[in-house]
C-alpha cells in the first residue's frame, strides 16, 4: 500500500448520515426510526419493480406497527428526471406526511431526496441545483436501499433536466439522511446483472476518490475497504444471490465507498458517465462500469502508487514490480472482474456507435467540473480517444 503523508494545511471534511444501521432484518426496525422522528404520516418513496417483489409490504407493516400512516407514491423510474421528482415532491406536500422512506436503488433514494427537499422548500428540484441553493432542511428521511448504489449516504442526487437532457446535481447537507437502514436481505431478490452493475458502481466510487487528488484521510481508508470487499465478495453474490455474507459485503462496501467519495472526489469516469446515459440511455451503474477501465488506463501514468495500492487491495500481487507494472495490474484486475461478473466493457455492445461520438465528447465536456480532481489532465482530443478506446 501506498504511504501518504497528509498536509496539516489542507481542510478536509467527512460528512454522513445521522445513523447507518446495519443487520439482516433490520428493516422490522423502520417504524421505531421513523418514530423516534417525530413521524405520524410517512410516505414511501419507490419504484413499481420493488412493489411487484413484495418489498413495500414489510415496510408498511412495520410503520402501521408503531401508528403511523402510509401513503406510498411508486412512480420512479429509472434515471429519474426532475419532473418525477417533483411529482414525488407534491405526493408529500398534498398527503401532509412528516417523513419520507425511501425504498429501492439509488433512482428511488434520490427520489426520496428530492421529495424531502420540496416537502418543506416551493418550487422544483431544478430550482435548487449547485451548491448549498437549498435555504431550509427538508422532511426527515429514512432510507432503505435494495441495491448496493451507495445513494444512501450521499449529500447529493442529480435528476436530469428533460429540457436539455442533461442532469443537474442538487449538493447540501440536507440530503443526508436522519437514519439509513441497510439490510442485506432486500438484496436477495435482485436478479445478478443488477447485482454486477451495482457492485462494479461501488468500486468506481471507490476508485476514483482514492486516485483523485482531492484524497483525505477520511476517503482513502474508506476506499480501500471498500474495493477490498467489493472485489472479494462481487463474485459470490453474483453466483449466489442467497450468499448472506457476500450481500452485507456489498452493501457495506458501497456505504463505504460513497461516503469515501464525499470525503475526496470522483473523477473522469464519472464525467464521461453521464452523457452515456442522458444521450444512449444506459443505466448510470452500468455506463459507469463501462467506462472504468479505459478511464483507469488512461489515468494510471497520474497516479501510479495509488493504483497499485488499489491493484492490492483487489488481491493482486504486485511485490517486485515495477511501478507502471503494479498500476496496470488494477486495470487488469477490474478487466477480470467485469468479466466474472457478465459485464462486456465495449460501448459497441450496448449499441453505441462511432456516430454518437461528437454528442459524446461534448456531452463529457460539460461536465468539465469532474475532471478537475481526475488524476491526470484531459483535453477534447483525450477524451475523444477514451470514447473510442472504449468502442471496442
Amino acid at each position: 500500500m501506498e504511504k501518504k503523508s497528509y498536509s496539516p494545511d489542507k481542510l478536509c471534511a467527512f460528512f454522513s448520515p445521522l445513523k447507518i444501521l446495519l443487520e439482516a432484518g433490520a428493516t422490522a426496525r423502520t417504524g421505531i426510526e421513523a418514530r423516534r422522528l417525530g413521524a405520524k404520516k410517512a410516505l414511501i418513496v419507490t419504484d413499481p419493480g420493488i412493489v411487484a417483489a413484495g418489498l413495500v409490504e414489510p415496510v408498511r407493516a412495520s410503520l402501521l406497527g408503531e401508528k403511523i400512516e402510509v401513503s406510498v407514491f411508486d412512480g420512479v423510474e429509472p434515471e429519474p428526471s426532475a419532473r418525477v421528482m417533483d411529482r414525488a415532491g407534491q405526493a408529500a406536500r398534498a398527503g401532509g406526511v412528516d417523513v419520507i422512506i425511501g425504498l429501492g436503488g439509488g433512482s428511488s433514494l434520490d427520489t426520496a431526496k428530492g421529495a424531502s427537499i420540496l416537502g418543506t422548500n416551493e418550487g422544483g428540484v431544478l430550482d435548487y441545483a449547485g451548491h448549498d441553493m437549498v435555504p431550509t432542511r427538508g422532511l426527515p428521511k429514512v432510507l432503505l436501499p435494495t441495491s448496493a448504489s451507495g445513494s444512501e449516504v450521499t449529500r447529493v442526487f442529480a435528476p436530469t433536466d428533460e429540457k436539455d437532457g442533461t442532469k443537474k446535481v442538487i449538493y447540501t447537507p440536507f440530503n443526508l439522511a436522519e437514519v439509513v437502514i441497510v439490510d442485506p436481505l432486500l438484496g436477495m431478490s435482485m436478479p445478478p446483472e443488477m447485482t454486477a452493475e451495482t457492485g462494479i458502481d461501488g468500486m468506481v466510487a471507490a476508485i476514483e476518490s482514492y486516485v483523485c487528488v482531492n484524497e483525505s484521510p477520511f476517503s482513502d481508508l474508506l476506499a480501500l475497504e471498500a474495493i477490498r470487499l467489493a472485489s472479494r465478495s462481487l463474485p459470490v453474490a453474483f453466483a449466489k444471490a442467497d450468499h448472506l455474507g457476500a450481500r452485507l459485503d456489498l452493501c457495506l462496501s458501497a456505504v463505504l465507498a460513497n461516503l469515501a467519495w464525499q470525503s475526496g472526489g470522483l473523477g473522469a469516469v464519472h464525467g464521461l458517465t453521464y452523457v452515456l446515459e442522458t444521450e444512449c440511455g444506459l443505466k448510470h451503474a452500468r455506463a459507469s462500469s463501462v467506462m472504468l477501465p479505459h478511464v483507469m488506463e488512461y489515468n494510471l501514468v497520474g497516479a501510479l502508487g495509488r493504483y497499485a495500492s488499489v491493484a492490492e487491495a483487489m488481491g493482486e500481487n504486485v511485490s517486485g514490480l515495477s511501478p507502471f507494472d503494479a498500476a496496470e495490474r488494477a486495470v487488469f484486475a477490474v478487466w477480470r472482474l467485469l468479466r466474472a461478473v457478465g459485464i462486456s466493457d465495449r460501448l459497441s455492445d450496448y449499441g453505441v456507435t462511432k456516430e454518437h461520438l461528437p454528442r459524446l465528447v461534448a456531452g463529457a465536456m460539460k461536465q468539465a467540473r469532474l475532471f478537475v480532481p481526475n488524476p491526470r489532465n484531459l483535453t477534447e482530443e483525450d477524451v475523444e480517444k477514451i470514447y473510442l478506446n472504449a468502442l471496442g
